[in-house]
């Protein structure tokens, strides 16, 4: 039997979480999460993903292909990608504004949301029709759920 995907679980992990950052671990995206009794949650991201407010794309997974102006052959590495720069303005405004998860769904086909006030999201969009893990909602030392449910 297939598994299947734990969307009360994934919600209840993540709601009421303070979105305190947005990095990278290689090609894969990061957000953490501060919770209520002070763990740690993140949302791993090994598919395409976006982050936008109001309508506007503030950061997407593809801006990782693209080095910073005058970056130089080791810009991926060295963390000097279009993605880190856009990173570290948007980790300035969530530190400002010490936001908190407040909607969660997962679609039908694995898509993840994550709603934030004011007005942001963190949109998945899993794009591989194989058993590949294209995200993974985890508390550090705790659970962990994603998609496909059969690869965490």
């Amino acid at each position: 039997m297939a598994a299947e995907i734990h969307v009360d679980e994934i919600t209840r992990i993540l709601t009421g979480t303070v979105v305190r950052s947005v990095g990278r671990a290689v090609d894969m995206g990061v957000v953490e999460f501060g919770g209520p009794q002070g763990e740690t949650v993140m949302v791993h991201m090994q598919c395409p993903f976006r982050i936008v407010r109001h309508g506007k794309i503030l950061l997407g997974s593809a801006d990782m292909r693209y080095a910073q102006k005058g970056a130089g052959p080791q810009a991926f590495d060295a963390f000097r990608m279009i993605y880190d720069a856009r990173a570290t303005r948007l980790n300035t405004i969530l530190g400002e504004l010490g936001p908190c998860v407040d909607g969660v769904t997962v679609g039908e086909a694995g898509e993840l949301t994550v709603s934030w006030e004011p007005g942001f999201r963190l949109m998945t969009f899993p794009d591989c029709s194989g058993q590949i893990e294209a995200w993974r909602v985890l508390v550090r030392g705790g659970a962990h759920h994603g998609f496909p449910p059969d690869t965490v």
